[in-house]
Order: structure tokens, then sequence, then C-alpha cells
């Protein structure tokens, strides 16, 4: 009786981190392009200021947050997060890696997205737009297509 009520209470904790945006997010870009290329993905780096951003707080609910966009990417993306929080704790090499990412690919503001084929070559670039997951997915549909 125990165990089976364990198994669903763990079940439903995964299931809920799927639908709130619980996707496997990575923060070592080395790590997510061999992820990438073994399992012939794009990179989808997100660059964010996650507890201070109101347009990533906004592409967060209305697309990464929900089950289409999961499926999607679990399919077809390594999903990688380069966070500036002004809160948010984070390793001294993580705040280090995060900044040489930003300059290198010029970020100048959040939420923008980069998106890199299996090879780590950028193929695109995006951030918020209107119509949830549908045009967020279109759109990578088509630079995926492009590259």
């Amino acid at each position: 009786m125990k165990k089976t009520l364990l198994t669903t209470v763990l079940a439903a904790l995964a299931s809920f981190q799927l639908i709130a945006g619980g996707a496997n997010w990575m923060t070592d870009l080395p790590k997510a392009q061999a992820k990438a290329q073994a399992e012939k993905k794009e990179v989808l780096m997100d660059f964010t200021g996650s507890d201070r951003c109101g347009w990533w707080l906004t592409l967060d609910k209305e697309v990464f947050c929900t089950k289409e966009f999961a499926a999607y990417a679990d399919k077809n993306l390594v999903l990688m997060e380069v966070d500036f929080p002004r809160s948010k704790k984070q390793s001294p090499e993580v705040k280090k890696a995060n900044q040489e990412l930003a300059k290198k690919y010029n970020i100048r503001g959040y939420p923008t997205i980069i998106v890199l084929n299996s090879s780590g070559k950028q193929v695109g670039e995006l951030g918020y737009m209107k119509g949830g997951p549908k045009a967020f997915i279109a759109e990578l549909e088509r630079i995926r297509k492009k590259s």
C-alpha cells in the first residue's frame, strides 16, 4: 500500500514538473551541445533574468510551461538556461560562463532565445512573441528547416 502511494505521488510530481515548465533545462553549454549532437537536436538557449524580467515570465507562462511546448522540446530540443537573476543564487562558475555567453551572442535584453544546430552553429534568434506555444513552435520549425 505504501509503495503504491509513493509511486503515485512521485508520478504526479513528475507530471506536474513537466507541465509547470519543469522540462530539463541545462546550464552547461558544452554538455548541452554534446547531448544535442548525440540526439541530433537543436539547442535552445534561453537568456533570461528569471526573477526580474516581465517578458520572460510571460514567455515562461504562455509557452515554456505548456504541455505542447514540453512535448515539442522533448522531441526536438536540448534546453539551456542562461540566467542573470538578481536574487537567485548561482555559482561563480555559472555566472562567469553566462557572462561569456551573453558577450559571445551579443545579448542586449531578456528574453533572448538563441538556437544552435547540433554542430553548435547559431541558426536563429527570437524572443517573446504573441500566440502562445503554436506561434513559438512554428517559428522554431521555420528556423530548424532553414538550418
